[in-house]
């Protein structure tokens, strides 16, 4: 296997990640690479910066940037992007743990493939199942808005060959080109990054990983999964306490998207029934969470 030197930048933007924001950090400074940690801060409050400094603060491989505000996923993965020195960029979430020859086995593959633009792993759950994101196309507003009125219920043939995710599908023998990977850890050539340009941030958190995998393949730029390559990911550990924000994020960054890749290919109608739709499910969120709120606090106890 090829062995690489000052080779790879790892961006992680934390916010209140706790624990996990070293457990990440460790399991990245333990892989058998000459690399680079850059973590950009969106203003935490909890102890996450304090206990990762406690442990890898003398490390030189290590830096911080503190950003004083949450400027959302993209936003902080942009602010220390012009700090990153190396020719392929691992943007990876801080409560993401890369198993030890994860990152070697990716590199390995990105240098054999000089076309590839990004790769991604299998994401696993911390229990070792496959997440539903690992392995998915992209959004298809037709079968989204055919879920949204269920009318797969009548109909399942309507969206039986448009899964979006495919984790329960048997993984693949070898690397192969997908639509989608992961958004919690993305492999980027920096060579494709600067031809295809840096995360859009229109998105907050939510969907800006959709919007730079239809990029990099409309600039030519394939994108691979490599399926003996892994890392388990602790999903929402740094927006548990706020799920209808997230949700609020979610859904505009599904709207903008679709606006900026889809609005245009459907008749207008169809374009303003799946934007309705969007908003539609958000509020059905809301309700639903407001009468599960409502019911605690008439439950006896």
């Amino acid at each position: 296997m090829t062995q690489f030197y000052n080779d790879l930048s790892v961006l992680i933007v934390n916010f209140n990640a706790g624990t996990l924001l070293t457990a990440c950090v460790d399991a990245l400074l333990a892989t058998p690479l000459a690399l680079e940690v850059i973590v950009s801060d969106n203003g935490s409050t909890d102890t996450s910066l304090a206990d990762l400094e406690a442990r890898h603060g003398r490390d030189p491989r290590l830096r911080i940037q503190r950003n004083q505000a949450n400027l959302g996923f993209a936003g902080g993965h942009n602010r220390v992007l012009p700090l990153a020195r190396a020719p392929y960029l691992l943007f990876l979430n801080p409560d993401c743990l890369v198993a030890p020859d994860t990152l070697p086995r990716m590199l390995d593959f990105m240098e054999r493939h000089p076309e590839v633009g990004m790769a991604g792993a299998i994401i696993r759950d911390p229990d070792g199942g496959e997440q539903r994101a690992s392995r998915r196309r992209l959004p298809d507003p037709w079968v989204g808005l055919v879920r949204f009125l269920h009318l797969e219920r009548l109909w399942p043939e309507l969206v039986a060959t448009k899964r979006l995710n495919l984790h329960d599908e048997p993984l693949p023998s070898q690397p192969q080109a997908v639509e989608a990977i992961s958004g919690s850890l993305m492999l980027v050539r920096r060579q494709a990054l600067d031809s295809v340009g840096p995360l859009d941030e229109g998105y907050f958190l939510h969907c800006e990983d959709l919007d730079w995998f239809v990029r990099f393949r409309q600039a030519g730029w394939p994108i691979y999964l490599i399926p003996d390559a892994e890392a388990r990911h602790h999903q929402g550990a740094c927006s548990a306490d706020r799920p209808l924000r997230v949700e609020w994020h979610k859904h505009r960054g599904m709207a903008r998207f679709f606006r900026k890749f889809q609005y245009q290919k459907y008749p207008l109608p169809f374009s303003w029934l799946v934007l309705a739709g969007i908003w539609a499910h958000f509020g059905a969120l809301l309700i639903f969470q407001g009468a599960r709120r409502l019911a605690r606090r008439v439950t006896p106890t």
